[in-house]
């Protein structure tokens, strides 16, 4: 049974989050519970190196894990069978044209070892308004002018908190990643926890410290 210290349940919309030297170990960063998910919380929360993270039917769960997996552009490795299939021009790369669609992909496609998404209907609405207030940013990859793969998160100053991808072709999620370090001006892309998919690229763990620090300088 986890017992979760009444400071972190956020009881209104102007309760502020509690100082992230707070965060749990186990679950590894939860920082605060409830809340709404309304434009000024979220980007509150990412300024702070926080996010929200919860499965269907939980209250709104907040996080800072420690360690944080972050990417920056001199860190990206590109292999060489992922090099060739970019160069070959196979799938044309947009930006913030589809981002209802995006989102609804990462929310329904199936995922190993996941009986359930974490993006529930109060998110998406969340995230687009997001999106249509310029916070929150799809990258979308066309194959024969069909949507195959993409992803979304929010830009903040000089950092893009990644939030999901999702690729129906193969390597599709991997060449909107790519884009996403290569042509855009981001210098951090925020990862959150560790991945295998992203550490294939050069994505890395740090300090939470580090990257609240990282934060500071890049906002």
């Amino acid at each position: 049974m986890i017992e979760i210290p009444r400071s972190f349940f956020l009881s209104s919309e102007n309760t502020p989050f509690p100082n992230i030297d707070l965060a749990l170990e186990e679950p590894n960063g939860l920082i605060a519970v409830g809340g709404e998910l309304s434009t000024n919380r979220l980007l509150d929360a990412y300024t702070q190196g926080i996010f929200p993270w919860y499965s269907q039917g939980e209250p709104v769960l907040w996080y800072s894990p420690n360690p944080r997996m972050v990417i920056t552009k001199d860190k990206l490795h590109i292999s060489k069978s992922l090099d060739k299939i970019i160069r070959s021009n196979r799938f044309e790369v947009r930006l913030n044209t589809n981002f209802e669609q995006v989102i609804n992909q990462c929310k329904s496609i199936k995922r190993k070892d996941q009986d359930s998404t974490w993006i529930d209907d109060d998110m998406l609405h969340a995230y687009s308004q997001l999106h249509r207030q310029g916070h929150a940013h799809s990258i979308e990859v066309y194959e024969n002018d069909k949507l195959v793969g993409g992803l979304y998160g929010v830009g903040i100053g000089k950092v893009f908190f990644g939030e999901s991808m999702f690729s129906c072709a193969s390597n599709a999620s991997k060449v909107a990643f790519v884009y996403l370090l290569r042509e855009t001006d981001y210098l951090l892309v925020d990862c959150q926890v560790e991945n295998s998919h992203l550490k294939s690229l050069g994505a890395f763990n740090i300090e939470r410290s580090a990257f609240v620090k990282l934060l500071k300088e890049l906002l």
